[in-house]
């Protein structure tokens, strides 16, 4: 099932994980529990006490990065170590450099970060790992020479197989898509956009036409006037994918107040109290998402049982991370959180983030 979509996936296990995760809060182990933060892992031996960990993401004041990051910030309290979150009010590709070196100053022990660019901040990390922290990065990759491991939200073939099939069925399956994209360097979003090209090539969405891809910066008015220069530039399309949350919740609330609404379909990556008037009011019949706190969550465990020897990060590693369970590291340093849940008029109400 992983990274494709299913009538079954929209109440199965996925949802029922994180509904418990988002309704019932964090479950704390027991010291015999060989998942308890004292005690000892499948990857052998446990994490220490006292680990500085710092999310450094895209953006600050982010609303996705936000949830993560608080993901994470849970995760550190369970095992008892010292979270910080710092960065950029701007996501650039050399912003985050400088936040990188004062942690390494500071001496941080883990350093999870989702990077705007795949090679601005490699320099930087690699001093980080020098000085003696391990690099995880979430949500979007450097080099993989340029970290310990990589948290992964999903597979990118999911992605894009999730992301195309969601609006061809919303147009239809034949007509004119462009992609509403975040900034032009982002890892993710740029191997995610090549996925969805290939994914297009299959017989089944041949008369679905990619027409441009437009850049949103990952900022709200700029997304909102780029949804708006699609449509001026192409009166006949027929939808827009926008795997970014920020571009996705300004493209709806674009089409939701334009002569656009229900003209033109528009799916994408975003959170549910994001997106939750514009599918009530039929601007947006459905798109998807993985679960942002169980992400950093994820991803501040990983680090933690990098730094306390638990795991090296190569392939085969496994170590457990708290109320998720165990986790296998796979080729090149990658950690896959698990699949994309679709999100809508019948489920959405079920989830607050």
């Amino acid at each position: 099932m992983r990274g494709k979509r299913s009538k079954g996936l929209r109440l199965g296990t996925t949802v029922v994980a994180l509904a418990a995760l988002l309704v019932g809060g964090t479950a704390c182990a027991s010291e015999d529990d060989p998942a308890s933060p004292g005690g000892t892992s499948p990857g052998g031996g446990g994490i220490k006490d006292g680990l500085s960990v710092a999310f450094l993401p895209k953006q600050v004041n982010n609303p996705y990065f936000t949830v993560s990051d608080n993901g994470g910030k849970a995760a550190v309290a369970e095992f008892k170590g010292e979270y910080k979150e710092v960065g950029p009010s701007e996501a650039s590709a050399s912003s985050q450099v400088s936040y990188l070196n004062t942690l390494t100053q500071q001496g941080s022990d883990v350093i999870v970060v989702s990077a705007n660019d795949p090679n601005a901040i490699c320099g930087a990390v690699n001093q980080a790992r020098q000085g003696g922290a391990k690099v995880v990065t979430f949500d979007s990759d450097t080099n993989k020479d340029c970290r310990d491991l990589f948290v992964n939200q999903v597979t990118g073939q999911g992605i894009a197989e999730n992301q195309v099939e969601l609006i061809s069925e919303a147009i239809g399956g034949a007509g004119k898509i462009a992609i509403l994209s975040a900034t032009a360097n982002a890892t993710n979003q740029n191997a995610w956009i090549e996925l969805m090209k290939t994914e297009l090539k299959k017989p089944e969405y041949a008369k679905i036409e990619l027409v441009t891809v437009a850049y949103g910066d990952d900022k709200d008015e700029k997304s909102f006037q780029e949804t708006q220069g699609l449509l001026a530039s192409y009166p006949d399309l027929k939808g827009i994918v926008s795997p970014t949350t920020v571009g996705v919740a300004a493209a709806a609330r674009y089409l939701s107040g334009s002569q656009y609404k229900g003209k033109v379909a528009l799916t994408g990556l975003g959170t549910p109290n994001q997106m939750r008037e514009f599918v009530k009011n039929d601007t947006v019949k459905s798109f998807a998402l993985w679960s942002p706190a169980d992400l950093g969550y994820l991803a501040a465990y990983a680090g933690a049982a990098l730094a306390s020897g638990v795991i090296s990060g190569k392939e085969g590693d496994t170590f457990t991370a708290g109320k998720l369970g165990e986790y296998t590291v796979g080729a090149d340093g990658v950690v896959v959180l698990g699949p994309p849940t679709v999100f809508d008029t019948t489920n959405i109400d079920q989830f607050d983030f």
